[in-house]
């Protein structure tokens, strides 16, 4: 019987999509350690040094700085909840999906939404964002845009947000571009682990800061995400712990693996990795002839979104590399669904061998399915 006939065989993909990545080895390794007691001393030592290591790579000296037990979507509501109730204004800049969700999640939370809207490949102006409204107490934008492979310029958000919380999604940039939490004025931000910190999907990594926290919603319409009942158990909590929930041990312990594994090699060397990958995808994808989607100057390099050239199926092209190379990378969204490609490079997939296989495999997919 073939593998692909035994249902029972999970085969070892190169997840070359838009998440999850391919972890770090570290990481998965740790999730094989012992399992320890969500309040066994041991594991409070691993979790605060978890926290000290999140405020590493998001720079920044915020206290509340802890990995939530849920995704990085979770990560998104709670920084709504937390921060936006009935009559709130929030001005959430919108240029893809995950802008979107934005907008969807805060105006859940009862906030007056003012969406201000930008071409999809392109990124966030922080005037038109100041110009939309005189007085929010939110003012909302994605980091790195998954769905169309565009960096935004937080920092010059946050030069304008006045009063204003600054709120970031920094899922797909945290721990692969540039990232500065505290110098970019960042109030309240969330990621994910599954992207270039290169663990396994799972949990939120979650920063927010003095300012924020109190000016928060009190009672929060999510009791789970409440995050002044999850600060006596992680994040500034000191001393004895307040149990709040049995958190996921083992996914914490995955990720201080993973982040220990980051800042062995530097996190400045491993921007620069991911930066040299994507820059070397980019140039022998257009040197093949292939043009890419996201506006150039504002390109990802993580997160790759190329054009599907005309004549070709998008979805026999993907077909074809996961069924002869193991090799996932991701459709586009919304309109764009058979139109684009994404194609990430994250955590230990941003390196030199990568991009030779992506070259050679595209090529080949496309050859082979026209």
């Amino acid at each position: 019987m073939t593998t692909a006939m035994n249902p029972s065989i999970i085969h070892e993909r190169k997840l070359f999509g838009p998440g999850p990545t391919n972890p770090y080895a570290e990481a998965t390794a740790a999730l094989g350690l012992p399992l320890l007691g969500h309040l066994d001393p041991e594991f409070i030592r691993i979790l605060d040094e978890t926290c000290e290591d999140l405020r590493t790579v998001w720079s920044t000296s915020n206290a509340r700085t802890l990995p939530l037990s849920a995704t990085g979507s979770a990560g998104m509501e709670a920084a709504f909840v937390n921060s936006v109730g009935p009559g709130d204004v929030a001005v959430i800049a919108v240029n893809g999906l995950f802008g979107q969700r934005m907008v969807d999640v805060a105006g859940r939370c009862g906030a007056e939404v003012v969406q201000v809207d930008f071409e999809w490949g392109t990124p966030v102006d922080a005037d038109a964002l100041a110009a939309a409204h005189p007085s929010p107490k939110v003012i909302a934008a994605v980091h790195a845009e998954t769905s169309t492979g565009v960096r935004s310029d937080i920092a010059a958000i946050g030069a304008i947000k006045g009063d204003a919380l600054l709120l970031t999604d920094a899922v797909t940039s945290i721990a692969g571009i540039e990232l500065r939490a505290d110098d970019w004025g960042i109030d309240i931000g969330y990621a994910g682990t599954q992207k270039c910190i290169g663990v396994a999907p799972g949990l939120a990594p979650f920063t927010i800061n003095d300012r924020a926290f109190e000016r928060r919603i009190e009672n929060p319409q999510s009791w789970y995400l409440d995050l002044g009942m999850l600060g006596g158990y992680v994040g500034e909590a000191k001393g004895k712990r307040t149990y709040h929930h049995t958190a996921p041990v083992a996914m914490v312990c995955s990720l201080h693996a993973g982040l220990k594994r980051i800042l062995a090699e530097g996190l400045d060397n491993v921007w620069a990795r991911h930066e040299a990958a994507g820059k070397a995808l980019h140039d022998g994808l257009q040197e093949q002839g292939f043009e890419l989607f996201a506006q150039e100057g504002s390109r990802l390099p993580e997160l790759t979104t190329v054009k599907v050239p005309d004549g070709v199926d998008s979805a026999k092209v993907r077909g074809y590399l996961l069924e002869n190379f193991e090799i996932e990378i991701g459709a586009g969204v919304g309109k764009y669904a058979d139109t684009v490609w994404r194609i990430g490079l994250m955590g230990p997939n941003a390196n030199p061998a990568s991009v030779t296989l992506l070259l050679g495999a595209i090529d080949e997919a496309i050859k082979a399915t026209r």
